[in-house]
């Protein structure tokens, strides 16, 4: 086996460039011990990075509450996962299906599945269920459950990851195995990141059918193919099969996604979306269609999932977070709101009288502003930070304290 190399680098401000892109610094990385589900360790464990791809390392349990599951007599349990992504996504041509078990990868190192709960009428193969309606039972609060292995997973939207803001461009909540984005469902009206915010509307509606001897492609089924008939029992939508992509008045295409502006991505991306209706009920397919859009990186997909790392490769520490543990005298919020236009607010609360600093930075490491540089007594604080005259984009805020530091992202939209 070849020796992997880990090149442990503790980033600081003037190391952040134009290489360290959303792929690498967006994974909720666990950086206090903190545990989930049967004191598992929660999140993100571990990021590392090459020229060409960001490896995650996590157990797939999440660090906010789970459970618990109605008639599921799985539990979660560690997964040990390491997924491989690429940071120069292309199409493919020919797409992938996306299949059963995982097919991505949220930020906070837990997996995603597709719509379906790999199962079929009569175990034929023809009319796949799907989970929302045949499983829903056994979500939990957040709207996922464990599968037989224990891998904790979604179908369907992550209620407790973020907090969907029909005002502001829903957050990246991670990567599909093709190394495209996936977001919440609100997005900018225009692809060109003009016309303000609206929810995106799901490529796909429900077939105009009572009876289940076509499929959506006009196959003509024999008769020992066709699915039950339309009714309470099986109702219009409980199959894959009960859906056909619309030809007008949505935004996703039948990947459920398009290419567009996003905060993270300025010049533009391919990315998935979340799709909800107005009440913020899952809507099918929910995060991805049939199909992935991109060329997926082999050693993801079942009954992968545990990469070998085996080229040379840069640790990813948020700014401040070393090797070692370090008692860190004060605690950094996010700002709010965020994304923001044109003010926001920090918070941050300091344990001891200290000498602190709180700086802007641009996304290639150049110092924008410096807010405070002072010394101060133990208590709470709220700077103000205004960007009236900076370009939309993304910014990091860095708080310093000693030899410890801590550096948080933030959005500008213009």
């Amino acid at each position: 086996m070849k020796k992997i190399i880990l090149s442990i680098m503790l980033l600081s401000s003037v190391m952040l460039n134009a290489q360290i892109t959303p792929e690498i610094y967006s994974w909720r990385q666990n950086i206090n011990g903190i545990t989930g589900y049967n004191g598992i360790p929660a999140d993100v464990q571990q990021v590392f990075f090459s020229d060409n791809y960001t490896y995650v390392k996590s157990t797939g349990i999440p660090s906010y509450p789970i459970g618990p599951w109605a008639m599921n007599p799985n539990i979660p349990t560690n997964q040990n996962w390491s997924f491989k992504i690429t940071r120069f996504p292309v199409a493919d041509p020919t797409p992938l299906a996306a299949g059963n078990g995982q097919i991505g990868v949220l930020i906070n190192g837990v997996v995603l599945f597709n719509s379906g709960d790999a199962m079929s009428y009569n175990n034929q193969n023809i009319w796949h269920r799907v989970a929302q309606y045949f499983e829903a039972v056994s979500f939990d609060t957040s709207g996922g459950h464990p599968a037989p292995g224990g891998v904790y997973h979604y179908h369907i939207n992550m209620k407790y990851l973020y907090t969907p803001d029909p005002v502001l461009h829903s957050p990246l909540l991670g990567y599909m195995f093709d190394g495209f984005p996936l977001y919440g469902p609100y997005a900018y009206s225009g692809t060109n990141g003009s016309g303000g915010i609206r929810r995106m509307i799901s490529g796909f509606v429900k077939r105009n059918i009572s009876v289940r001897t076509t499929l959506p492609d006009g196959t003509v089924l024999q008769q020992n193919q066709w699915g039950p008939n339309v009714s309470t029992q099986y109702p219009l939508g409980c199959f894959v099969e009960d859906y056909e992509l619309s030809g007008s008045g949505t935004d996703l295409d039948e990947h459920n996604g398009r290419f567009c502006v996003t905060p993270e991505y300025p010049n533009g991306t391919y990315a998935y979306f979340i799709t909800v209706d107005s009440l913020g009920n899952p809507v099918y397919p929910y995060i991805i269609g049939k199909t992935y859009y991109g060329e997926v990186v082999p050693g993801n997909i079942p009954p992968g999932g545990h990469v070998v790392i085996t080229e040379p490769v840069t640790q990813y520490l948020p700014v401040g977070i070393s090797n070692h543990n370090s008692h860190i005298n004060f605690e950094l919020y996010q700002n709010y709101p965020n994304p923001f236009n044109p003010e926001t607010s920090i918070k941050f609360d300091l344990e001891k009288s200290a000498f602190i600093s709180l700086k802007i930075y641009d996304l290639n490491g150049r110092e924008i502003k410096t807010l405070l540089k002072e010394n101060l007594s133990a208590g709470s604080y709220i700077t103000k930070f205004n960007a009236s005259d900076l370009p939309g984009g993304v910014y990091f805020y860095e708080f310093r304290s000693g030899d410890i530091a801590v550096q948080k992202k933030m959005v500008l939209i213009k």
